[in-house]
């Protein structure tokens, strides 16, 4: 097996603290928004194997698992997926709210990518939206207690919500809500929201955002959404969405075409290896009004919040309805033999508390190493490890 070397990527939302706190280290003041484990050519991990010599070569896993894909990923996992590894495992840290967002599924990824390879989008455009023809399903388990927003509720209690803050601009959007079939009411209201007057808007968030302030309770989280982007049609957009908070151990499963946004809090968050992502809002960047409304699931929904359930084995599965990834955990006891952890699938293991022993690696908090495919494996110790692998 082998340790992995890796890189924080340090946007904007991303807490000054939390990642230091961590990994045990002083943070530098800067942003650490993410750390990512894994193969992805944004910013691969990087390891280090012995040669004959006694020294070690360092490369990106990237180039190791292209070097001997099957050897690395094992012959099931290239089967299904091709040489690459599937998912994208991170340390997110979310010191203020990331944009408001959507995923498309696999075939609509693959469509939108090929339409606008075929008009010869430039791959890094502003306004480009497709960045490969891969879905980016995705799953967040809180370490602290995490704040987010998932999935539409239902349009009567938003209607019943934004009707509270005494917002007259707000009237004919709490009218639609109430009158229309769910999902005319949500897709008419978004709408409404995204290709609204400029300056109109901005002026209604203002003043949303202030009642919001006054009332505070259920309102206060979109308050807190509105000091970070002040006039946004994203936060109006927001109140259309159910609020989470997940407590640590707690998961969420954002599956296609559903709307979410991360706002506060440190988790453990696995992705297919995709970039693809339509923006609704809370962000400077590009907003692909029409597309995004094509993707959008227009249903009321439940967040969902997952809690795994031990097995006898130890391990701690979040159970998806994906294959490119498969989450679990380990807590291990002091003096508890030692926990088997050999598959034919690769891994990556990442330890968030304690001290565990996995092979005859020690590894700290935030430190975590990949596992190719059938090596023998097992961890031993005290601490918590998360288990990252796919379905093959």
């Amino acid at each position: 097996m082998d340790r992995l070397s890796n890189t924080v990527r340090p946007y904007a939302w991303g807490s000054t603290t939390a990642i230091p706190a961590l990994l045990g280290i002083a943070p530098t003041g800067e942003p650490q928004a993410e750390m990512w484990m894994g193969a992805h050519p944004g910013a691969p991990s990087r390891i280090t194997r012995p040669t004959g010599t006694g020294s070690g070569t360092t490369a990106p896993l990237t180039d190791v698992i292209a070097a001997d894909p099957e050897r690395e990923l094992g012959p099931a996992t290239v089967a299904k997926f091709g040489p690459r590894l599937p998912f994208l495992l991170k340390l997110l840290a979310a010191g203020a709210p990331l944009s408001l967002q959507v995923h498309p599924d696999l075939e609509q990824a693959r469509r939108g990518y090929a339409d606008e390879e075929s008009r010869n989008v430039p791959i890094d455009a502003p306004h480009r939206t497709y960045k490969d023809a891969n879905h980016k399903p995705e799953l967040l388990c809180a370490l602290t207690p995490f704040d987010g927003l998932c999935g539409f509720r239902r349009p009567t209690e938003t209607a019943d919500a934004m009707e509270s803050l005494g917002v007259n601009a707000l009237k004919p959007y709490v009218d639609l809500l109430r009158a229309s079939p769910e999902e005319a009411a949500l897709r008419e209201v978004l709408t409404a929201i995204l290709t609204a007057d400029p300056v109109e808007m901005a002026e209604t968030v203002t003043e949303a955002a202030a009642a919001c302030d006054r009332l505070g309770g259920a309102h206060a989280p979109y308050a807190r959404i509105a000091h970070h982007f002040p006039g946004d049609p994203g936060v109006i957009a927001a109140m259309l969405l159910n609020y989470v908070r997940l407590q640590p151990g707690e998961a969420l499963f954002l599956g296609a075409g559903v709307p979410h946004a991360y706002l506060s809090g440190l988790g453990v968050e696995i992705m297919a290896n995709s970039d693809n992502v339509l923006r609704c809002g809370l962000t400077p960047k590009h907003v692909d009004v029409p597309e995004l409304l094509r993707i959008v699931r227009f249903e009321a929904t439940d967040p969902g919040v997952l809690r795994p359930e031990a097995s006898p084995s130890g391990e701690e599965p979040y159970e998806t309805p994906v294959d490119e990834f498969r989450l679990s955990r380990y807590d291990l006891a002091a003096g508890a033999a030692p926990v088997e952890l050999t598959v034919a699938t690769p891994q990556i293991l990442l330890c968030t508390a304690g001290a565990p022993t996995v092979g005859d690696l020690g590894l700290a908090p935030g430190e975590s190493v990949f596992v190719p495919a059938g090596e023998t494996v097992q961890a031993s110790g005290t601490g918590t490890l998360f288990r990252a692998t796919v379905v093959a």
